[in-house]
């Protein structure tokens, strides 16, 4: 009986090593890079479909625009949606109005005219609306999520944000008293929120205003309530889009007003009492108007639209969270496409960017020392479309 259970376990280990041993010699071609990629996050998206979702952000009616995506990064339009709200007609100077959450299947959308959100189940190819709710404010242009919990920044009036509990099914109901306000302490005018994101402990929410250069910390309780702000000075001027590091540095595009070429990159610590702290200080992209921001699945790669340049810049992201730049032009989109909104693919093999000169999109193929490399520019969209997010 030994012998045999002995003999079964031999057997299913040596199945298990010849199916590991034929995937591996699919990327006998690839880079260490890449073959420790595989190791690490199994195979990437070549020869594996997803999605890229936009909205059109009309003011007769807003819609989601839905992208097939091909192996091969390609994408092709499947449909368009109505959000059951409206948009602004305008870019909203914000990043994640749209906002995809892999675990539920669930894609959360800014209606920023109508002052509502539109939550679509995205299970496959189908996409259906499940909810529309007011968004506690006025203009809503950024989205974020954390386990249970949305939250949203709204930028019109004098500027606030506020909590919602997310049912199993995708249904949005407020959270009591998470509203909280923005440095004026609604007393004033919005200061030109940007956007809104949760730490990825889920335990603060963080908000750059570009006016005033400041960066809020709201602390977020265990029943999802958002306290008042801790309020900090951003190193560079005009802090815009921002992403997290796994280990949770603070990675914050600072565009100086639109000057030429005074575009940086700025990292940063968050400490325990909702202070920061700086690790890269202005970090330059040579380029005009970085707004955008996107962090590679490996940490490595860290990517700015430039809207003024029409570019995209590169920079390498190092353990303690300090950035250098790669290449200032690591992509070009054209002289007036004005590029906005990113997003990547899965496993960030593909970089997608919204161009609000031409309503396009640019398709490009992140490689292994994180350069780019074009792969299609497809064109259908309003100059007035917003957002942007991939499976």
């Amino acid at each position: 009986m030994l012998h045999q259970n002995y003999s079964t376990i031999m057997k299913s280990f040596n199945l298990v090593f010849l199916l590991l041993a034929a995937a591996l010699i699919g990327l006998t071609a690839c880079s260490k890079e890449e073959l420790f990629d595989f190791l690490k996050n199994g195979p990437d998206e070549r020869g594996q479909a997803g999605m890229v979702f936009t909205t059109t952000n009309a003011t007769e009616g807003n819609e989601v625009v839905a992208y097939e995506r091909g192996g091969d990064g390609k994408i092709e339009e499947a449909g368009r949606y109505y959000t059951g709200g409206t948009g602004t007609g305008a870019g909203l100077g914000s990043q994640n109005a749209v906002v995809w959450d892999k675990s539920k299947k669930l894609l959360f959308v800014v209606n920023a005219g109508s002052h509502d959100i539109s939550v679509f189940s995205t299970k496959g190819k189908a996409i259906k609306l499940v909810d529309k709710v007011g968004s506690e404010g006025e203009m809503p242009i950024s989205l974020t999520y954390h386990g249970k919990y949305l939250y949203v920044l709204n930028a019109g009036g004098s500027g606030n944000i506020a909590g919602f509990h997310i049912s199993s099914s995708g249904k949005l109901t407020y959270i009591p008293d998470s509203k909280q306000y923005l440095s004026n302490q609604g007393q004033a005018e919005a200061p030109g929120p940007a956007q809104i994101e949760f730490t990825p402990d889920g335990l603060w929410l963080v908000v750059t205003e570009k006016p005033t250069n400041q960066i809020l910390l709201y602390q977020v309780g265990n029943d999802g309530k958002a306290q008042v702000p801790v309020i900090n000075a951003s190193a560079g001027e005009t802090p815009f889009g921002f992403f997290f590091t796994k280990m949770g540095t603070l990675v914050v595009s600072e565009a100086f007003g639109g000057a030429e070429n005074a575009s940086v990159l700025s990292t940063y610590k968050i400490h325990s009492d909702g202070t920061i702290s700086v690790i890269s200080d202005q970090v330059p992209t040579h380029q005009t108007a970085a707004c955008w921001v996107v962090i590679t699945k490996n940490q490595k790669y860290v990517y700015t639209t430039n809207t003024g340049s029409g570019s995209i810049s590169s920079f390498y992201l190092e353990a303690d969270g300090s950035v250098e730049l790669l290449e200032s032009i690591a992509g070009f989109d054209g002289p007036d496409t004005s590029p906005i909104d990113m997003a990547l693919s899965h496993h960030s093999k593909f970089l997608y960017a919204l161009n609000s000169g031409d309503g396009s999109i640019s398709v490009y193929e992140v490689k292994t020392d994180g350069s780019l490399e074009d792969v299609e520019t497809v064109g259908g969209l309003p100059m007035r479309a917003v957002g942007m997010a991939a499976q």
